[in-house]
């Protein structure tokens, strides 16, 4: 596989890559109406924060008892079933249901999205190597589907913000049910039936028994947790948009996704592969970086431009997940893709509600210095054990 374009002459990529644009687009509109909208009810920055990020909080649990299903289900039908689901809770969210009725409604949510992103990467990368791109198919692969999602939720913040803005929050979680369904009914008409990856029961003990595996490996576990840790608290500082410029939180939101869509271009186009596995970290810095500045209170448009700044850091997250494939066997991927993106979300919603208090006893700048100096600080000590995984990545290639 040599170019972008050949990616989409892969049977069945160019449906999956549809469907799952229209759920992030989705997620992102109905994440800044539910945050305006709690917001505006309570005045309270942790609960609009939680209120966007608290799905995330929810993958623990279903990386801990769910997970052995993303293998055991037919994909198909799970990620028709899923978008389905959050269109019924999305749709529920827009009435609204009381305070403790949005927070019920959002732990449901998450337990579903835990599920759907280990069927959707593990069907992606089962799709790659049926066409016979084994080597790096994947990570090509995951490259488009990333920044496709920076440009999605440029245009979905943006969408929504303006749907907030003229029509109501209200009206905007009702549209990203749509679009919920538009992509149950893409994934459900133009995907091919499959039958699940691997055989028996799903179960808890199986799901702890291969998360074990899996962490057991040094650098495996380092890799898990560059991709966890830093990545979520700075999450915690784009959870503090709404109440940090209430009027230009979208404009925060779009400018971050349009500087993660360029963190990926630039690393997956252009970066020679000699120079990837010394990148990571600092990228992983730069992520953190500029929002060290926000105690300074930045006006809206320089905030915009240091949180695009910042999220071209996110590239980082690329050459970790290339770097976690090639260290981890075959049989064990899919499982792997699965809990990095579970926990990868769970610490995004713990950085959230770590953001969200901070800000309670302080103010949303001075939060975001917070959770980037202890960003900067996790990725420092994370380096020495990050330094053997290019020897580690080697090993698949001679076996």
């Amino acid at each position: 596989m040599t170019s972008y374009r050949s990616l989409f002459r892969t049977p069945e990529f160019t449906p999956l890559f549809l469907a799952s644009s229209a759920q992030v687009a989705a997620q992102t509109m109905s994440g800044l109406a539910l945050g305006t909208l709690v917001y505006r009810a309570t005045d309270s920055p942790l609960l609009s924060a939680l209120s966007m990020f608290g799905p995330s909080l929810a993958q623990v649990l279903g990386a801990t008892t769910l997970l052995s299903a993303a293998d055991r289900l037919p994909p198909r039908a799970t990620l028709t079933g899923t978008a389905l689901a959050f269109a019924a809770g999305t749709a529920a969210l827009a009435a609204p249901p009381p305070l403790w009725g949005i927070f019920a409604l959002i732990l449901v949510l998450g337990l579903v999205a835990s599920l759907g992103g280990g069927v959707r990467w593990g069907l992606l990368n089962e799709i790659l190597r049926e066409d016979g791109y084994i080597k790096h198919g994947y990570i090509l692969g995951r490259s488009v589907f990333n920044m496709a999602n920076g440009v999605t939720q440029v245009a979905g913040f943006a969408t929504g913000g303006v749907l907030i803005t003229f029509l109501s929050p209200r009206g905007t979680l009702l549209t990203a049910a749509a679009l919920y369904v538009t992509a149950a009914a893409v994934s459900r008409l133009a995907l091919t039936p499959r039958p699940p990856r691997a055989t028996g029961r799903p179960s808890v003990r199986e799901t702890r028994r291969t998360n074990a595996a899996l962490l057991a490996s040094r650098p495996r576990r380092h890799l898990f947790l560059a991709l966890w840790i830093p990545n979520g608290l700075i999450v915690g500082c784009e959870s503090l948009y709404v109440s940090y410029a209430p009027d230009h939180a979208g404009l925060l939101f779009a400018c971050a996704a349009l500087g993660m869509l360029a963190g990926d271009v630039a690393v997956a186009r252009f970066a020679p592969p000699r120079l990837r596995p010394r990148l990571g970290v600092p990228l992983l810095l730069l992520l953190a970086a500029p929002y060290v500045l926000f105690v300074l209170r930045p006006g809206p448009f320089l905030a915009a431009g240091l949180a695009a700044l910042a999220s071209a850091g996110f590239a980082a997250s690329l050459l970790q997940q290339e770097r976690l494939m090639a260290a981890t066997p075959p049989e064990l991927s899919g499982h792997a893709l699965g809990l990095h993106s579970s926990g990868m979300l769970t610490m995004q919603g713990v950085g959230a509600a770590l953001a969200g208090a901070t800000a309670q006893l302080t103010s949303p700048g001075t939060a975001m210095t917070v959770m980037a100096l202890a960003s900067i600080a996790v990725t420092v000590s994370l380096v020495p054990g990050l330094r053997p995984a290019p020897r580690a990545a080697s090993a698949p290639r001679t076996a």
